[in-house]
């Protein structure tokens, strides 16, 4: 086992869902435009935000870069998730907690501190004189008018936002309307999946979705990833050889996860030793790719239909592809327009991709690997 001293560099790599890493690799541009949002004021159209992407992406991590630049000028946060309930939690909790603190007159519009929650600490209970969204919209014109001396704003950000009640969310998009009509210092970015968003923007009571930045988070070149491996090994005090950095970074297929999660492994394999060896970067993208496996594929499989995994199961006899659509077919045994239903179902759910006329492949890396394995075993 290894013991940190508090001279020596930490692992720099953050393979956990959501959890921020060192540096985002590969999301220069995106982070450029967050950034703009913030200062070309109220009309900017980043400040209605969607990063769509599947599992493993960075989605929630981009949302976390948004939420701290926002708070690095000073604006407000509320952090939230599309469980049911997310319009009352707003009302009851976040903004009377907030309005307590930076309101002008937020005394007068609380009937009792300290109220315990479900999500934990003190809150404040509104007075019900008006439906929930109509003091939805007072609180947020209290608190926006209370932070424009200082020239910031509030963010309202929601992960997962797919699972969201879409009357809830019809409320939000007419508050984020409203906040832009009137100048008002308030933004709202969002996190999804590829397939729920894309049936969440067909909806016509969430019109403010399609209105909204939407940024598609795929993979990241590999050479952006070497490059960053080199950087982030330096920074920690550590060398990496530009070509050690290449294999690992060809390994990862620009994968952000995985990307993580080899740099990680990598790491752990001689974390006192000041130099990377390629036993280590050879060590280490074994590791973690049969850690993907776990992490990543076994979910990814689990959640589909037995038809949607028959077609994925056909395609890993080609490994990890490209497999032709109408040889799918032909080993499932049915006819291609009838494969090509649950193709389209796999395109749309992240879970492959198309890689040519009449092609398709794994849009995971190792899940060709991975599903051969279970398999035979």
């Amino acid at each position: 086992m290894i013991f940190y001293t508090s001279g020596m560099a930490r692992n720099p790599f953050a393979p956990t869902f959501g959890a921020s890493p060192h540096i985002l690799i590969g999301r220069d541009q995106i982070l450029d435009d967050v950034r703009d949002s913030f200062d070309d004021g109220p009309q900017s159209p980043t400040r209605t935000v969607l990063f769509v992407g599947a599992r493993g992406t960075g989605k929630t991590v981009m949302l976390n870069a948004y939420e701290d630049h926002a708070a690095a000028l000073g604006w407000l946060i509320v952090r939230e998730t599309a469980s049911r309930g997310l319009l009352d939690r707003l009302t009851r909790d976040h903004l009377p907690r907030l309005l307590a603190e930076h309101g002008t007159r937020s005394k007068e519009r609380l009937t009792q501190v300290s109220l315990t929650t479900p999500f934990g600490g003190g809150g404040g209970t509104v007075v019900d004189r008006f439906p929930a969204e109509s003091t939805l919209r007072a609180q947020v014109v209290e608190l926006t008018n209370a932070l424009r001396p200082r020239e910031t704003g509030l963010v309202i950000t929601v992960d997962e936002v797919q699972s969201a009640d879409r009357d809830e969310l019809r409320k939000l998009g007419e508050l984020m309307q409203v906040a832009r009509r009137e100048q008002r210092d308030l933004a709202f970015a969002a996190a999804g999946l590829p397939w729920a968003v894309a049936d969440l923007l067909n909806d016509d009571v969430v019109t403010f979705l399609r209105r909204a930045e939407r940024y598609d988070l795929g993979d990241v070149p590999v050479d952006e990833v070497a490059d960053a491996y080199v950087q982030t090994f330096s920074e920690a005090g550590r060398e990496l050889s530009d070509d050690d950095a290449l294999y690992a970074a060809e390994a990862t297929y620009g994968y952000p996860f995985l990307v993580q999660l080899v740099g990680h492994r990598i790491w752990l394999q001689h974390p006192l030793e000041p130099t990377v060896t390629r036993d280590d970067v050879r060590i280490g993208v074994t590791q973690a790719t049969k850690r993907l496996g776990l992490l990543v594929h076994e979910p990814a499989v689990a959640r589909l239909s037995d038809m949607d995994k028959a077609y994925v199961e056909a395609m890993a006899i080609d490994g990890e592809g490209p497999s032709r659509t109408g040889e799918i077919a032909t080993r499932l045994g049915v006819s291609a327009q009838y494969a090509g239903v649950y193709r389209d179902r796999l395109i749309s759910n992240g879970t492959i991709e198309p890689a040519g006329h009449g092609l398709v492949r794994f849009a995971i890396p190792y899940l060709g690997v991975y599903l051969q394995e279970r398999t035979r075993g």
